[in-house]
């Protein structure tokens, strides 16, 4: 550290205590009051010596930015104010702490590490191994988001220069029962809701999921969403991760596999089948999920089925096969799901080792960070909860005889006197669990393996019997009496007094919990799965190497775990944070005293500060406490020039402080009482008062005098500066006074001149003016004169034209006389050669003049027949049918085709003069003819009535406004209809509107809607062969529409009603074509009945009209008059 840096410590404007062991006095309402001071002011880390407590803040404070991560780097721990980095700094051993305590921990590792791309590789690897473990390890609790459900042990090497080379990661009880069954307000495993968030369709697709949460039994739903969890964004950290780690893209795909076989598995559901010696066999209701997991996991079916519904008992030689009845069938699946998830978690935890453990054998440094579920109370604790707080007795004990191992090692090494420290030892309640001969542990583990009915009732009274006596132990049952009347204490529970408190654990589910029993079966079908990571987890199934042994139990795996656990923490030098949440609503500045309290009980931290401070209370090196408070003797300030122990020595006895008060060790002072240590914080804040009074005193006396020198020499300055403006203002003044008489004088002689110059312009103008009015009067007299002459010389061209033109036409007349005379010259002479040559060639002639005849006559008679045929052609309309007679046999085909050719030119004529609006009506009428020509008596009637379409006015006629307001789309048809009544065959009026979407049926009086159908819910039109205007409109069934049943209808447009409708449906591309069934008998729906209408021909008695009348239930007879 520089000279010119400014020291701070943990002292300096404290707010509260930053050490509990100084606390005065020393309560834990003092303990918690401290705390909550220093929360309110987002001081959140507090320590009690090397421990730190860290408050969640829940919101995000500016405490880990780089510049913070460099302040603290290589500081000396009272330095600066507490922090979680300077434990880390301090680290050489081990850290145990909570997960986001861990991250964070990890985080500032791998910030103030080194640089490289083979150390940033290991870095990098042992950060991202932190996501992956979570979501396959962490879930929601009804405590926190982001709760570990595992235990976490991670040795991270270091070679001489602090560069990360690698790690080992061990994991503890996986809490696998979370996989099958979660608490109210509790989530599955992150990775279930990761999966079927963030996974692309394919992906989905391909693992046979849907994305609904709610399609999973094993998913609970009531907190599938976590406010503040983005489950997508969080699976896509999760796989670039993995890929970081080292994961293969098949691995990766493997281990999704098996996340979705577990999903698929939680959706097994078995019924009762009953077999022939009265026993119930299960078997698999719905095999489609069945089928899917094999599937995935490359299982023959008709294999896993079996497994489900027997099970098989091997003894030595023997084999016995079982039925297994529905709750043994669940039970089996559930402890299948079970091992699966938590094989697949170990997997995940030695491939993980693979990746990021060191790749050099040199010697290295190693840092342990043990990050594990802390101690729980719950509303309903179970064998969970009992051994999770097991393991925190156990940690617990060894937190207690670490930390006086520490002061111990202290002291000893400083030369001061030990004296033991009473302390409550928990080595009594890790003895009621795990004793060997009648611990709990135990006896749960001799009672799942001896013969016989084995219940939880049977386990309890077991303990009961053989605890009864503990003074930790309760229960309602025992031979203890004063525990029979305590209604608090449940018959089929009992209760632990830890030392966090006393918590009450219920017996149900502790023996098959313990036993966590797989049948063999399932093992040896998995162990036949194609799937590559299957054979791996279940080596167990492999029928060459049975096993007849029986698995050990959970609670002797995880006793065994906790023990290799704390005997590598015994050879350790441990650091510890402490987590405590202010509040359960996840809210920041909410600090809840109550739960609080019971967090700094179950941690034990008034237990540790009572051992730190059962001998001296603060101890520091001589250096920084001579530095500190050497202003508080004469002797030592400003600086002491012998060693700093002598130092200390001469400033506490100048300040009188009792000497029963300190002690002198090697390299430290000892203080036993905080008091003694606030005193001289006390004299060293009053003398820095004094101190900045003497230097404020000094260095206003320095500034005034500068502030009088500085003005002194200014007013010489601006003196000299202002004699110089004066003179120069005079001089300017005299400068333009100048500059003006000379301006003045300039100007008198400059007018004088250009009066001069003006007067001489003048007379050069008069002289120009004069000249050239005498040029003006010379030039039009010329132009008198010139003006004369050409009109003489015009009078002489026009007689001289005149003549000319007489004598052209004279020579003209002449000119055309000899051409006619020429002319007729020519034509005699022709008509000379002309005989000449029918003399010479007659006889030529006569032999071809047959054929030269007939083509002839033919030619003249197509060209009469044309010419005929031209004055005599038909009218342009195109249903003129007329055409002119043929005049002659050999023309039969040439007037066929004509008449075609001419019919076909004069409908496209026709057609080029239609409007868009007129082709539409012609292009209905098509469609008509095309749906009911031949099939329907009504339609010839229709042919010459237009397809008007709205015939209501319904967007003019104020009448139907309101019903205009409904309707948002252009109205194609607008009419009147009956509708038909099922109970009487009566007609109601209602008023029928088509648009391109939907039919709407409206009441005619008050225009309020009746019915609208959009039109893909129509399937098809109903209609008979004769002469009435009936049509009934069928619903698709299962639509919202179909639930009234179909509409039969009447109306005298029927024609145009069912035309349109059927060009709308045929318009659209997104539905259906809307078929027209035509026949005299249909059925129709009405509601939940179906009934038959039928046409017949009505005789004379009963009129022109058609009448409808109900025959029964079933049918409706429409009579329709004879045409």
């Amino acid at each position: 550290m520089s000279k010119m840096e400014v020291k701070t410590s943990l002292l300096d404007n404290m707010i509260g205590v930053g050490d509990m062991v100084l606390l005065e006095p020393l309560s834990e309402e003092t303990f918690i009051e401290n705390l909550h001071k220093r929360f309110e002011h987002n001081e959140i880390y507090t320590y009690i010596g090397s421990v730190v407590i860290s408050m969640n803040p829940y919101k995000s404070l500016p405490i880990f930015t780089a510049d913070k991560v460099e302040e603290y780097r290589n500081r000396n721990f009272y330095e600066l104010s507490p922090h979680m980095t300077h434990i880390v700094c301090l680290l050489t051993s081990l850290l145990y702490c909570v997960p986001e305590a861990s991250k964070l921990v990890m985080s500032y590792v791998a910030a103030v590490c080194g640089k490289g791309q083979e150390v940033n590789k290991v870095k990098e690897q042992l950060l991202q191994s932190n996501p992956v473990l979570e979501a396959f390890g962490n879930a929601k609790t009804v405590r926190n988001d982001n709760s570990s459900r595992f235990g976490k042990y991670m040795d991270i090497e270091f070679d001489f220069k602090g560069d990360p080379l690698g790690g080992v990661i061990s994991n503890y009880l996986l809490e696998k029962s979370r996989v099958v069954k979660q608490p109210r307000g509790e989530r599955n495993f992150h990775v279930f809701y990761q999966l079927l968030s963030g996974a692309s369709e394919d992906t989905l697709k391909k693992l046979k999921l849907d994305r609904d949460f709610s399609k999973y039994n094993y998913l609970s739903l009531d907190s599938a969403t976590v406010n503040g969890l983005d489950d997508a964004a969080n699976f896509r950290t999760v796989r670039n991760a993995m890929q970081i780690v080292g994961f293969m893209e098949d691995e990766v795909q493997s281990v999704l596999e098996l996340v979705a076989a577990v999903l698929k598995l939680g959706n097994i559901e078995f019924k009762p089948e009953s077999r022939v010696n009265g026993f119930d066999e299960s078997r698999v209701k719905d095999k489609n999920d069945l089928k899917e997991m094999c599937e995935l996991l490359g299982i023959e079916q008709s294999v896993l089925e079996r497994a489900f519904s027997f099970r098989t008992v091997e003894a030595k030689m023997e084999k016995v096969s079982t039925t297994l009845n529905v709750a043994q069938a669940y039970y089996a699946r559930d402890a299948l799901a079970k091992n699966i998830y938590s094989r697949m978690f170990s997997w995940l935890v030695t491939r993980i080792n693979e990746s990021i453990k060191a790749q050099t054998k040199s010697r290295k440094k190693v840092m342990g960070v043990l990050d594990i579920y802390g101690f729980e109370i719950f509303e309903d604790n179970s064998f969970e909860q009992f051994i999770i707080n097991y393991c925190n007795e156990k940690l617990q004990q060894i937190f207690i005889e670490l930390t006086l191992r520490e002061e111990q090692e202290e002291y000893v090494r400083e030369g001061i006197e030990w004296t033991n420290i009473e302390y409550f030892n928990n080595a009594i309640i890790c003895d009621l669990i795990e004793n060997n001969q009648n611990g709990i542990l135990a006896m749960l583990d001799e009672e799942c393996l001896r013969p016989g009915t084995v219940t939880d009732e049977t386990f309890l009274d077991k303990l009961n019997t053989v605890c009864a006596e503990h003074q930790h132990f309760e229960s309602r049952l025992s031979k203890n009496s004063k525990f029979l009347t305590d209604h608090s204490l449940p018959h089929n529970c009992f209760r632990i007094q830890h030392y966090a408190g006393k918590v009450l654990y219920r017996v149900e589910g502790f023996v098959d919990k313990n036993n966590d029993l797989l049948y063999r079966d399932l093992s040896q079908a998995m162990y036949k799965a194609n799937h590559s990571l299957m054979k791996l987890l279940f080596p167990e199934g492999n029928p060459a190497k049975v096993n007849l042994k029986r698995p050990p139990t959970a609670g002797f795996q995880f006793r065994a775990s906790v023990g290799t656990l704390m005997k590598n923490l015994l050879t350790k030098n441990p650091n510890y944070i402490r987590c405590i949440k202010p509040n359960d609503k996840k809210a920041a500045q909410v600090f809840t005293d109550s739960l609080v309290c019971h967090q700094v009980r179950y941690l034990g931290l008034m237990e540790n500060v009572r051992v730190r401070r059962a001998g001296y209370a603060f101890r520091q090196p001589y250096e920084p406490c001579l530095e500190r408070y050497k202003m508080l003797c004469k002797q030592t300030w400003p600086h002491w020039k012998g060693p700093a122990r002598e130092g200390v020595e001469v400033l506490l006895k100048d300040l009188e402080v009792p000497e029963d008060e300190f002690s002198y060790g090697r390299s430290k002072i000892f203080i036993r009482n905080p008091r003694t240590l606030f005193f001289l914080e006390e004299r060293r804040r009053q003398c820095l008062e004094d101190l900045a009074t003497l230097i404020q005193k000094i260095y206003r006396g320095w500034k005034c005098r500068t502030h009088f020198l500085l003005l002194k020499k200014s007013q010489v300055v601006v003196a000299a500066w202002y004699r110089r403006y004066a003179q120069q203002r005079k001089y300017q003044k005299i400068k333009s006074s100048s500059i003006v008489v000379q301006s003045f004088i300039r100007g008198w002689k400059a007018r004088k001149i250009l009066r001069e110059l003006k007067y001489q312009k003048r007379c050069k103008e008069a002289v120009t003016t004069i000249a050239a009015y005498w040029h003006g009067t010379q030039a039009r007299r010329e132009l008198r004169r010139l003006k004369h002459v050409a009109r003489s010389k015009h009078a002489v061209s026009i007689i001289w034209a005149g003549w000319q033109g007489t004598k052209a036409r004279r020579e003209l007349k002449q000119l055309k006389e000899e051409a006619r005379r020429k002319h007729a010259v020519a034509v005699i002479w022709a008509y000379w050669l002309g005989l000449k040559v029918r003399r010479e060639y007659r006889k030529f002639f006569r032999a071809n003049a047959g054929k030269k005849i007939y083509e002839f006559t033919i030619q003249r008679i197509m060209q009469k027949y044309f010419l005929g045929l031209k004055n005599t052609m038909p009218s342009m309309s195109p249903i003129d049918k007329s055409w002119p007679a043929r005049p002659y046999l050999f023309l039969e085909g040439t007037h066929q085709e004509l008449r075609k050719i001419f019919h076909l030119w004069r409908c496209k004529k026709y057609r080029s003069q239609f409007t868009e609006e007129k082709k539409a009506i012609y292009e209905e009428k098509l469609e008509a003819s095309e749906i009911f020509k031949g099939k329907k008596a009504l339609y010839p009637s229709s042919v010459g009535q237009p397809f008007k379409g709205d015939y209501l006015e319904i967007n003019k006629n104020p009448k139907y406004q309101k019903l205009n307001s409904v309707v948002d789309e252009k109205v194609l048809l607008a009419d009147v209809v009956n509708k038909i009544n099922r109970a009487n065959g009566k007609g109601a009026s209602r008023i029928f509107l088509l648009t391109k979407k939907n039919f709407v049926l409206a009441d005619q009086k008050t225009g309020q809607v009746k019915a609208s159908v959009p039109l893909p819910d129509l399937s098809s039109v109903s209609v008979s062969t004769q002469n009435d205007g009936f049509f009934a409109l069928k619903l698709k069934e299962g639509t919202p529409s179909a639930a009234k049943g179909d509409f039969l209808l009447s109306s005298d447009r029927l024609i145009e009603i069912i035309t349109k409708l059927h060009r709308t449906g045929a318009a659209s591309a997104e539905r259906e074509q809307i078929s027209v069934d035509i026949s005299d008998e249909f059925l129709v729906q009405f509601k939940q009945d179906k009934v038959c209408v039928k046409f017949i021909q009505a005789g004379p008695k009963n009129g022109n009209s058609v009448t409808c009348k109900r025959k029964n239930n079933r049918l409706l007879e429409v009579s329709v008059p004879s045409p």
